[in-house]
């Protein structure tokens, strides 16, 4: 309890914990990106107890990774060498997770410019989920909890050193994620063109952890620069569509 009061009374204990909350919610886009689209897909009844359920999973596995905290960290140790390059442990599960969600966004994307390929998210002007089950959207979902889950732990162990301020951030982080997760699913939903764009997030999602896996360190902001730019363009797009209409 001394420890905590201890924590509570330091102005750079605030500081960091806001400054961490701010990272820990900006890297949760991506999983939320990822949840909205693949729930989109279930029969609407299961929707948003699938987010509700996929959240909870990131929440678990965050607070478990954190009790494990060493562990983590020496994911982030060489284990070998090829080429000149060294791999850890967090680089091979990032490029494992980019390549998931690279073929992932590929494959959804060709169904949505080839109807004929298969079943795709949504027709033109009406809502139609694709045939996919509870049950392996959840594990999808599950997989892609662990990859940016470690991601998100070794960035808040990067940041500061006390448990606590990582538990709450972590917290606040999700909560923030279960609030905005109907919201945006809906959003989606409402506006079909969104899936390409955010299918084109995931693509580029994916080849950034790709590069991370590899060593290439592409700063975060150019790439949520770039998002928030996308966002805008297609907003006007879809204001001047509406005018036209």
């Amino acid at each position: 309890m001394d420890y905590l009061l201890t924590l509570a009374a330091d102005p750079a204990v605030w500081a960091a914990l806001g400054a961490l909350i701010a990272m820990e919610v900006v890297l949760g886009i991506d999983n939320l990106i990822f949840i909205s689209i693949l729930t989109n897909k279930l029969p609407v009844h299961q929707r948003s107890r699938g987010r509700r359920i996929g959240i909870g999973l990131a929440l678990i596995l965050r607070l478990a990774l954190l009790s494990t905290v060493a562990i983590i960290v020496k994911l982030t140790t060489p284990v070998f060498t090829l080429f000149g390059q060294s791999f850890s442990w967090r680089d091979l599960i990032l490029i494992a997770g980019g390549l998931f969600l690279v073929w992932k966004a590929t494959k959804e994307i060709h169904q949505k410019v080839d109807p004929n390929a298969g079943p795709v998210f949504f027709e033109e002007g009406r809502s139609e989920a694709m045939a996919v089950s509870f049950g392996s959207a959840i594990v999808q979902i599950l997989l892609l909890d662990i990859v940016f889950s470690i991601d998100s732990i070794i960035t808040a162990v990067g940041m500061t050193d006390d448990i606590p301020v990582m538990v709450i951030a972590v917290i606040v982080a999700v909560l923030t994620m279960m609030l905005a997760a109907d919201p945006l699913a809906q959003f989606i939903d409402r506006n079909p063109t969104i899936v390409m764009l955010a299918l084109g997030f995931l693509l580029m999602i994916g080849t950034t952890l790709i590069a991370e896996g590899f060593g290439v360190h592409v700063p975060k902001g150019y790439i949520y620069a770039a998002m928030a730019f996308s966002a805008l363009i297609e907003g006007l797009n879809m204001l001047s569509r509406r005018v036209r209409r």
